[in-house]
């Protein structure tokens, strides 16, 4: 249990972190590099990182959204077959960037049990 949630704080400031320099894929390198620095079992290894990655999205969405009364992201969630919730839009948004955070923590894992076994 300890492991999970330093994987989680270590992949948020990470994706914290990558986001000031990087585009939308940072929050990939950030799952990447805590998987191979800090190793879970099992399905945590995608779920971690997937809800680490969910959340920052989710909340910085909603922090960007809010300085312009979510005009932008009514627009979008219009388009979108979302009948205009913004909150939804919210809700995919983290979603599919948990989603790209947690496969990409998997191939960390894998790399990570690649070079143990090379040793």
């Amino acid at each position: 249990m300890k492991k999970n949630s330093i994987n989680f704080i270590v992949t948020i400031v990470l994706a914290v972190i990558f986001s000031q320099f990087l585009p939308w894929w940072s929050v990939m390198l950030a799952g990447f590099i805590s998987a191979l620095l800090i190793s879970l079992k099992k399905s945590a290894v995608f779920f971690v990182p997937f809800l680490a990655i969910t959340l920052f999205w989710m909340v910085y969405a909603f922090a960007l959204s809010s300085a312009n009364d979510f005009i932008l992201a009514k627009k979008i969630a219009i388009l979108l077959p979302l009948d205009g919730n913004e909150y939804l839009l919210i809700l995919v948004t983290g979603i599919i960037g948990g989603i790209a955070a947690g496969i990409s923590a998997l191939f960390g894992k894998q790399l990570s049990l690649l070079f143990k076994t090379s040793k």
